[in-house]
């Protein structure tokens, strides 16, 4: 075949390139891979961890209503049963069992240590 414009001539290939008729597909397998990589490298560990701040955040808000819930609950179930409509009374033994399980779970954290312990 020869080229109008420039006279050369140029032999008739099916391939056209050097490169192969099958190189758009490699292309395509080597983005498809480069993709895959990026996503279990970096997606899959901030996904991970976005699920579990949300479904802990979840689970804190449940837990916190549940124990006001439970709080006055018992509130009024003392109220009614034990104190005869005292309610001071009812409050001030809420308070007191709440106050304890507070100061229990503070006597059990961890103590920080400071840049001079090691």
């Amino acid at each position: 075949m020869v080229d109008q414009r420039s006279g050369d001539a140029k032999e008739d290939t099916k391939e056209g390139s050097r490169l192969g008729a099958d190189w758009p597909a490699k292309a395509a397998d080597m983005v498809e891979m480069a993709v895959d990589g990026v996503f279990d490298r970096v997606v899959r560990p901030a996904l991970v961890a976005v699920r579990a701040v949300v479904f802990g955040l979840l689970i804190a808000t449940m837990a916190l209503v549940l124990l006001v819930a439970v709080s006055i609950a018992l509130v009024r179930l003392l109220d009614v049963y034990v104190f005869s409509g005292r309610v001071w009374a009812s409050d001030a033994l809420v308070g007191a069992l709440l106050t304890a399980g507070g100061l229990f779970a503070w006597s059990q954290r961890a103590t920080r240590r400071t840049g001079d312990d090691h």
